[in-house]
């Protein structure tokens, strides 16, 4: 019989996790899949070390941005541009290390479905992005963006392009799970999005026709 408690048990529920939210959608997945793709015998395993299906998505989701803080971390500290296009640049970066593995990739296939919980427009970050450097970059984007945009715009637009990001990533990240071959290269398909989300960030607000 499988265990049910212990680091080992909850790590490969959460690699499990990863495989089927990936697949099945964070919202039609189902547990006993994940259970039994964890190679657990006890129905309520996921309950036993997360509390509850949410807990565990939120363990997924807190691995992944873990590794990605690192490498937004050290993209930060070495960045020679730290305006809007360089903050964005870093980003970018950092979320495209996640295109380098298959656990990567499932992962970004998830997020991009949790993109509207994020908080940033409410500026009430999600318990996995409190505190972190990616909301600490957030909030550095709005500020370049404080002066040309009113606020309700800005939150909006910052929300969209994030959005975008996230959802670019996850596009690509299903082309490479897939096997299919991109229309572009990956330099030019990150360089391509870093310039596509800063102009949309920066485009002049619509006049209100009177």
């Amino acid at each position: 019989m499988a265990r049910t408690s212990g680091p080992e048990t909850r790590d490969k529920l959460i690699r499990a996790g990863e495989e089927v939210f990936a697949a099945q959608g964070v919202h039609g997945a189902q547990l006993r899949d994940i259970v039994r793709l964890a190679g657990q015998s006890n129905p309520s395993a996921v309950q036993y070390h997360f509390g509850s299906r949410a807990g565990l998505l939120d363990a997924v989701m807190a691995e992944r941005q873990s590794r990605t803080e690192k490498v937004l971390t050290a993209e930060l500290a070495r960045a020679d541009d730290n305006g809007l296009r360089g903050l964005l640049r870093a980003l970018v970066t950092a979320e495209a290390t996640e295109l380098r593995t298959e656990r990567g990739r499932r992962c970004l296939r998830i997020s991009t479905q949790l993109s509207h919980e994020s908080g940033v427009r409410t500026r009430t970050p999600h318990p996995t992005l409190d505190g972190t450097v990616y909301w600490d970059l957030i909030s550095r984007v709005e500020e370049c963006l404080a002066s040309q945009l009113p606020e309700p715009v800005r939150l909006e637009r910052l929300d969209l392009a994030l959005t975008l990001v996230g959802a670019a990533m996850a596009d690509r990240a299903g082309q490479y799970l897939a096997g299919a071959t991109p229309l572009t290269d990956e330099d030019l398909f990150l360089a391509d999005l870093v310039e596509t989300t800063t102009a949309l960030l920066r485009a002049p607000v619509p006049r209100r026709e009177p």
